[in-house]
This record gives C-alpha cells, sequence and structure tokens, in this order.
C-alpha cells in the first residue's frame, strides 16, 4: 500500500516533491537538532488521492492514527484530553509556497471540557479561553466555511464595548462570552455545531487543507506563478507550542537577512504574548527583532545561533517562523525567503564573497525578470512634494494608482483598464485577488514580515505596510493622513515600496540607478550595493554564456541605446520604419506609378534616404553584424484609411463637387491593394517578387551604405534577410537579385562588397522544408512573432482582445504563447528548422529576432535547441544577457529554491 504519512525524523528537504516544502524543511531542521515540536506530515500523494475519488485515502486514517499516537506518547498527553490536553496544529505546504492555500488552523483538540483543563494545566485561564477562541475562529471560518469577517466583527464589537485597543487587553470573563458568540455564529452560519470530537476536529483539518488545493485563490496564484495544478499539497500535524502564555511568551518571524534590501544583519518582527498567525496577519504592530534581546536575552542569542545554522546549511537567505513559550525557544518553521529583486543580486554577491557559494551559484539565484524590476523608474522625490504619510518599505519601486479598499472593487477597477492601489489595515489571504490586480499595496499595521510584505514581495509588487500614522476606514473607503487629508476611493496617490512614503496625486518618474549604469556603463550610484551586484552578476552571465544576443533596432539611435545595452549586433532592422512620415508619400508615389519610369523615379527618390539611414546603423554597430530584413509588410499600409478616403470620397459627391483626384486615385489604389487577410497576403518575399525594382533598390543602399562604411574606414557586416519565405524558390530567386546588385555595387564604387543572404522562418512550412531552404540561405532568423500566429492560427491582435483571458482563466495556456514560446508547437518547429537546416548547412548561422528572444524562459529554451544568438528590443538586451547566462549554466528553473 501507499505510504500517506512521515514523522519529522523521517525526511528531509530532498523530500520536497513528497513531503511539500514546509514539511521537508521541518524534518530537515529536526535532523539539524534544532529544537523543533514533533509532528508528522501527510504527503502530496495523499492530497492527489483525496482530489481524484474525493474521498480519504483508504490506510491514511491509521497511518494518521500510528503516528499521533508516538507524538501523544513522546508527550505524555493525549490528543484533547480532558486534565491536561496535547493539542495539535494544522498546516498546509504545497512544494511551493502558496498564499493562497489554506490558513493555520490551531489549537486542534480543545472543546468545552479539555478547555478547562488547559486553564489548570497551564495555570492561566485567559490563555485556555484565549486559545479556544482562536480555534472556534480559525476552524469555522477555514474548515466550516463561515465568513471571516462574521468573527472579526464580533471581536471588534466586544474590543468597542470594553474599551480597549486590542485583544491583549480583553479579560478572561470577556473571552469566554467571545467563545460562546462564536459558537453561536458557527450554529447560525453552518446548521450544525462545532465539532467536539478533537478525532474529529482533526480528520476534518486535514481533509479541508487538501480541498483547498483547489480553491479560488490556490488557482489563481498557481495561475500567475506557472505551477502545475497537479502537484498537490502536503499537510503538516504538528504539536502546539504557545507564545500566548504572557509576557514570558511571544511568536515571530526572521530572516537571516533583510529580504528588502539584502543587508547580512538578521530581520524580523517580534510579537509578545501571541500566537503565529498574530504577527503575519498584522493585526497588533510588532517590535523589532532586535527588541527580543532586551525582552529575552537568552532566546535572542539561541535565535541568532539557529538562524547562522540554517542560512550556512541552506546556503540561502531563511525565513524562519518561531515561538517563545515561557523562555523556551521552539523553531516552527524554516524555508528559502522571498526577497525583494534588490535583496535577491545583493544576497547572492554577498553569499559568493562570503565562500557559501560559487559566482555560477550567485548567477543561478537571480533572474531577468528581476532585473527588469530593478530597471523600472524610480519617484523623482525632488519633484514629489510632502508625503500624506511613511510606513515600511516594504517591497521596493514606484507605483501609482487610484486607491480601492477592498480585494473586488480592485479587481473591477484594473479589469477596466484603471491603474490602483490596494490600501487596506491589513491584508489576509482573501485579498489575493486584489493584491495581484493592483499596482501597490498600502496597508496601515504589519511589518516587512506580514501577510502583506510577504506576498507583495514574492509577487514583485511595490508595497508599504504598517503606516501606523494613517486611518484607514475600508467601510467608508476611505483613510486619514496624520494632517488630517481624507483620500477617498478613487483618489490617486503614489506608493514609494523603496522610502515607504506615499504621496497625494501621480508623482514624476526617473530612471533607477540600475537603468542609470545601464545606459552609460559607469553610470550614476555604481557604488550602490543593488547596481555593483547586478554589474556582477552581468559580467559572469556574458563570461558564461554560449548565445550571443543582438538587439531588435531601426534607427542609428537605436543601434547606439542597444550596443550601450550590450548588443552583440542587431538581429533585426525593419526597413518598414524607414518609410513612415514624410517618406510615405514616396511609397504612395511608388504604388501609384503608371508606368515603369513612374515607378523607378520613386524607387531612386527613396534610395539615398535608405543608404543615409543604413549607414548611419553600420557605423553605430561598427564590426558587428546587421541583420536587415528587407520590406515585409503589405503596401496598403502605407496608403491611407480606406473608410476615411471612402467618406471624403462621398461627401464630396453627395454635396454635388467633384472629389479631390488624388483622393479619388488613392482609392482606387486602396482599393486594389485591399486583403481580407493581409498578414497572409502580399507581403515579404511576395512583394518583392512582385514589385518590379523594389529588392533592387533596398539591396543597392544597403550595399551602397557599406561601400560607403568601408571608405571611411569602418567594418561594416550587413547581412540582407529575405522575410515570409515558404518555398527554396522563392529565396532563389530574390538572391540572385541580391548578388547581381552587389556586383553592380562593387564594379561602381570600387570597394568590394559581399553581404551574407538569409531568410526569415516564420512559417510552419519554411521550419518544415528547413533543409532544402537551407540550399539558398547562409543564415537562418527564426521570426518567432509570426510563427505563433500561423501555427495557432491566431491574428495576435485580435485574439489577445477577445479570448485570451478566458484560455488563461481555464487553464488552455498557462501563459500567452506570444510572450513565452509554446514549447510544444511553436518550439517543435523551431528544434525541426535548426536540426534540418544545419544537416544541409552545418556552419548555418541561427537566430530569433521575434520578441521571444528577450522572454527569459524563452531564452533557455533557444539556449537548449542550440540557437547562435536571440535578438530583442534594446531594453530588453540586459534580461537577456542574463538569462544567456544562467541557460549555460543548466539553470532552466531555479525558482525550486525560493
Amino acid at each position: 500500500m501507499a505510504r500517506y504519512v512521515y514523522d519529522f525524523t523521517q525526511g528531509g528537504r530532498d523530500l520536497a516533491d513528497l513531503l511539500g516544502g514546509k514539511g521537508a524543511n521541518l524534518a530537515e531542521m529536526t535532523r539539524l537538532g534544532l529544537p523543533v515540536p514533533p509532528g508528522f506530515t501527510l504527503t502530496t500523494e495523499a492530497c492527489r488521492a483525496f482530489l481524484t475519488t474525493g474521498e480519504e485515502p483508504a490506510g491514511m486514517a491509521r497511518e494518521v492514527f500510528d503516528h499521533l499516537a508516538a507524538v501523544e506518547t513522546a508527550a505524555g498527553r493525549r490528543l484533547g484530553q480532558p486534565d491536561d490536553p496535547l493539542l495539535l496544529s494544522v498546516r498546509s505546504g504545497a512544494r511551493f509556497s502558496m498564499p493562497g492555500m489554506m490558513e493555520t488552523v490551531l489549537d486542534i483538540g480543545l472543546n468545552d471540557a479539555s478547555v478547562l483543563g488547559l486553564a489548570k494545566a497551564s495555570g492561566s485561564e485567559r490563555f485556555a479561553w484565549d486559545s479556544y477562541r482562536r480555534l472556534l475562529q480559525m476552524f469555522g471560518s477555514t474548515v466550516m466555511g463561515v465568513d471571516p469577517a462574521l468573527f472579526e466583527r464580533a471581536l471588534t464589537l466586544l474590543k468597542d464595548l470594553r474599551g480597549v485597543p486590542d485583544d491583549v487587553h480583553l479579560g478572561t470573563a470577556d473571552l469566554t462570552e467571545l467563545v460562546a458568540v462564536y459558537k453561536n455564529l458557527i450554529r447560525d452560519e453552518t446548521g450544525e455545531d462545532f465539532p467536539q470530537s478533537p478525532a474529529e476536529q482533526l480528520r476534518r483539518a486535514i481533509l479541508a487543507v487538501f480541498a483547498s488545493w483547489n480553491g479560488e485563490r490556490a488557482r489563481l496564484y498557481r495561475r500567475r506563478e506557472h505551477i502545475p495544478d497537479d502537484l498537490g499539497t502536503a499537510v503538516n500535524v504538528q504539536r502546539m507550542v504557545y507564545g500566548n502564555l504572557g509576557p514570558d511568551s511571544g511568536s515571530g518571524v526572521a530572516f537571516t537577512r533583510d529580504p528588502a534590501t539584502g543587508r547580512p544583519d538578521p530581520y524580523g518582527d517580534y510579537l509578545p504574548d501571541a500566537q503565529g498567525e498574530d504577527v503575519v496577519a498584522g493585526i497588533r504592530n510588532t517590535v523589532p527583532l532586535s527588541e527580543l534581546q532586551r525582552l529575552d536575552p537568552v532566546s535572542y542569542d539561541r535565535l541568532r545561533d539557529h538562524l547562522r545554522t540554517l542560512e550556512r546549511h541552506y546556503r540561502d537567505l531563511c525565513d524562519i517562523e518561531f515561538t517563545i513559550e515561557r523562555g523556551t525557544l521552539w523553531m516552527l518553521q524554516t524555508r528559502i525567503g522571498k526577497r525583494t529583486a534588490e535583496a535577491a543580486f545583493v544576497i547572492a554577491a554577498k553569499l559568493a564573497d562570503e565562500g557559501l557559494i560559487t559566482p555560477d551559484e550567485a548567477l543561478a539565484r537571480v533572474s531577468g525578470d528581476e532585473l527588469a524590476r530593478l530597471m523600472f523608474p524610480r519617484f523623482d522625490t525632488s519633484a514629489a512634494g510632502e508625503p500624506l504619510t511613511r510606513g515600511l518599505p516594504a517591497s521596493p519601486g514606484a507605483a501609482a494608482g487610484t486607491a480601492v479598499f477592498d480585494s473586488a472593487e480592485a479587481v473591477r477597477r484594473a479589469a477596466a483598464g484603471e491603474k490602483v492601489v490596494l490600501v487596506r489595515q491589513e491584508t489576509t489571504p482573501d485579498d489575493l485577488p486584489g493584491m495581484i490586480a493592483a499596482q501597490a499595496v498600502l496597508t496601515g499595521r504589519g511589518g516587512k514580515t506580514s501577510h502583506a510584505a510577504v506576498v507583495a514581495r514574492g509577487m514583485g509588487k511595490v508595497c508599504v505596510c504598517g503606516a501606523e500614522e494613517l486611518s484607514v476606514d475600508t467601510r467608508g473607503r476611505r483613510f486619514t493622513a496624520p494632517d488630517g487629508t481624507v483620500v477617498d476611493e478613487g483618489t490617486v496617490i503614489s506608493v514609494d515600496g523603496s522610502t515607504g512614503a506615499v504621496y497625494p496625486g501621480s508623482v514624476p518618474l526617473v530612471d533607477s540607478a540600475v537603468m542609470r549604469f545601464l545606459q552609460t556603463g559607469d553610470g550614476d550610484g555604481t557604488a550602490s550595493e543593488p547596481v555593483g551586484a547586478v554589474a556582477r552578476a552581468l559580467t559572469r552571465a556574458d563570461a558564461v554564456r554560449r548565445l550571443d544576443v543582438r538587439a531588435n533596432a531601426d534607427t542609428p539611435e537605436d543601434a547606439a541605446r542597444a550596443r550601450r545595452f550590450g548588443a552583440q549586433g542587431i538581429g533585426l532592422c525593419r526597413t518598414e520604419h524607414m518609410f513612415l512620415g514624410e517618406r510615405r508619400k514616396l511609397i504612395e508615389k511608388m504604388i501609384l506609378a503608371r508606368s515603369d519610369t513612374e515607378r523607378d523615379q520613386a524607387l531612386a527618390a527613396l534610395l539615398p534616404l535608405q543608404r543615409q539611414d543604413f549607414a548611419g546603423i553600420l557605423e553605430a554597430m561598427d564590426g558587428l553584424p546587421v541583420t536587415i530584413r528587407l520590406l515585409d509588410p503589405p503596401l496598403h499600409e502605407f496608403l491611407p484609411d480606406r473608410t476615411d478616403l471612402a467618406v471624403r470620397v462621398a461627401a464630396a459627391e453627395a454635396r454635388g463637387g467633384v472629389p479631390d483626384p488624388h483622393d479619388v486615385e488613392l482609392l482606387a489604389a486602396v482599393n486594389r491593394t485591399h486583403e481580407e487577410n493581409p498578414m497572409l497576403g502580399l507581403r515579404g518575399v511576395r512583394l518583392g517578387l512582385v514589385v518590379p525594382g523594389l529588392v533592387a533598390m533596398q539591396v543597392r543602399a544597403i550595399g551602397e551604405a557599406v561601400a560607403e562604411r568601408t571608405r571611411a574606414g569602418g567594418t561594416p557586416r550587413a547581412e540582407i534577410m529575405v522575410p515570409l519565405v515558404g518555398d527554396v524558390s522563392e529565396l532563389r530567386i530574390v538572391r540572385e537579385d541580391v548578388k547581381r546588385v552587389l556586383a553592380e555595387v562593387s564594379a561602381s564604387c570600387g570597394v568590394p562588397v559581399t553581404c551574407p543572404v538569409g531568410t526569415m522562418i516564420e512559417l510552419p512550412r519554411a521550419a518544415l522544408t528547413a533543409g532544402r531552404i537551407a540550399q539558398e540561405a547562409e543564415f537562418f532568423s527564426l521570426g518567432t512573432n509570426d510563427l505563433t500566429q500561423t501555427t495557432w492560427g491566431f491574428s495576435r491582435d485580435d485574439v489577445e482582445a477577445s479570448f485570451f483571458s478566458a484560455y488563461l482563466d481555464q487553464g488552455v495556456f498557462t501563459a500567452s504563447p506570444f510572450e513565452t514560446i509554446d514549447r510544444d508547437g511553436v518550439g517543435r518547429l523551431v528544434r525541426i528548422a535548426v536540426e534540418e537546416g544545419r544537416t544541409t548547412r552545418p556552419d548555418l548561422t541561427v537566430g530569433v529576432c521575434g520578441e521571444h528572444g528577450g522572454d527569459p524562459g524563452s531564452v533557455h529554451f533557444f539556449h537548449a535547441a542550440g540557437l547562435d544568438y536571440v535578438s530583442c528590443s534594446p531594453y530588453r538586451l540586459p534580461v537577456a544577457r542574463l538569462e544567456a547566462g544562467r541557460a549555460a549554466l543548466g539553470e532552466t528553473d531555479v525558482s525550486d529554491s525560493r
């Protein structure tokens, strides 16, 4: 039979797939000899079995009973025993940390009888009734489905009646009364009483954790983070230890380093006389971890020792939950800590300096997505004025949006295209949809280890927590700043997650220090830790990567910018972008030409302009390859809008006048060139074969620009790319034309001009016949944007606006295939093109010029597929460089460590 339960002494972090991240790390801490309350883990296999059948797996109950008996024997107490009960906690623990999973249930085993025994055994009636009300609140909401707001409302009402600021100031009689209120709430809302059987409490809590895997919040988070739906969650059952036994007890969360900045000193929050959920929920303001040194120096020193042990064992930032029970320190959880993008780079660099990890491991610990976040603009504080308030900078970045005060409103407004900032007194897992929808999160309570801070950091969202001077009125949908300013819902505010400041209105943005460095090479702020760490990571990536990184650039200015960002050439220069603005009239003349002479005149007027553009780009990229794509889009894109022309002509006729002859002529040309599906019509190589002289003009401009740069002492490396080839014969005809024109240029200029001729692989037929096409092509450039459209049968502009969101919601896509390469379909065509092309021409250079070239996940695929380079927009070059380096290390997925 399958084994479904493991004692903490039986596992380790290598069993994370089976025991979940939390269970595996509890087992690892137990093996290290750290003080972990005993317990056991129900495996992810048990969860999957339950989700498949809807029934508890056969044999699981017996295993739970056996392991529970061992915990009872070690404790010398039985679960829920009336005179001195053993109590348990039940926690979810999937392979990956998931904020959307079921909240913890504490104090399993309490009932109307055992609460009296707990009071007597602990010597504190207040503690016993406080624990019972916590169980009712947690079990009632997470297991029995009662709206948690009802419990909060009852607690708030009681505090208001007693005139106390928080639950710590409620007495024994108050808590006894609250227990009765909670029990009635559960009966009224569910139609059943709170179960008095400790065994039934445990069984239902375990099954509720399993069921929560398919809860709405969990599914939403998995879609966002691309976590597979079939992993399942483990369940951790652990002996309770109590942080709410008085001032010599408490709970806290600690990081071995600051998760926001990466500074090497331990960071955390502590809350005396509290359970762990109080700390992360932000219901009371915590004290800094350093304050524990004054409150309980012995426990503080022990905790520091345990933090050092864990960081050196895991060789990474660790996130720890702990409880102190009357002076005894217990370790409840550890995991690789979530961190900001800034901290990720700083921590990786420092761990490498300390010899805990190698430079290659440091590179594997950071990602292109994190680098992109560091490149985002920051607020121009010189133009910001006085802030409304300040809180804790929990997750850096700059974001502005309209203030909203509940998750549903955030989702609604974001879906309508509005940028929003979610403002809450504190967040709970129910706020996850709103946090995903929002640009930033602002809370009145909580620290850097609160729910809002941890989740925001994990998602890369801007977050300011613990803005205590704000009076947040979620019911009234407003907050009041310390100076009395009232900010109603719908008012724009700006949140600075790097400084903790909150400003009225939309604050102007400036380049970040990292962006300034990337643009200048020695830019402002290079002495700062994040910039230095980014520079080190990119230097290492450049040293180890096999893939070259080129840019998509169409002007000399773009080319120069790309070179500053580290481009090793241009992988796509789109010549159609050179025909916009005033030059559009010349294309009109070519289209409207009634004779070869008129068409040749129009092309002759375009020639010097094209030559000038190419010369500037080749100068900016001197010595590096520049792949120039011949004209690709259909001709009617260079003509006025068909409907506008028709209306102008019809309106003139309706007035009894004579329409403008030029408008009539243009309308006839537009109608003549109109296509129902232009993407699959007269464009690319087809255009070059049908319109005489077009290819020759562009090739002549390229050749003459090469000759001009050569005479000027440069080293131009132009490459000519023929778009939309579907058959080798198309390329053969154009290539002969190219060779002829370049020979003429060489003769007339007195400079030998040779340019490799290749093609874009952007049609499935081209990929499937790549072996034959390679007979004429000296290089392939994979146009994955159009290859995705033609493989899927999608018109990108149409489908992204119509049904893509539904496909993502229903799990057809985990990500848009236009953002991340579709490995099974488009990716297979890519592999075929590479393999067959190189079978014909072993030295064939193959790159990719679609925007997939700057997507982190796609870069890893292209590395594995054997491409020579990726090409992307200039601003994505640093990301591509970093990911190409990580791909070379074989680190195709380092998210497991997070």
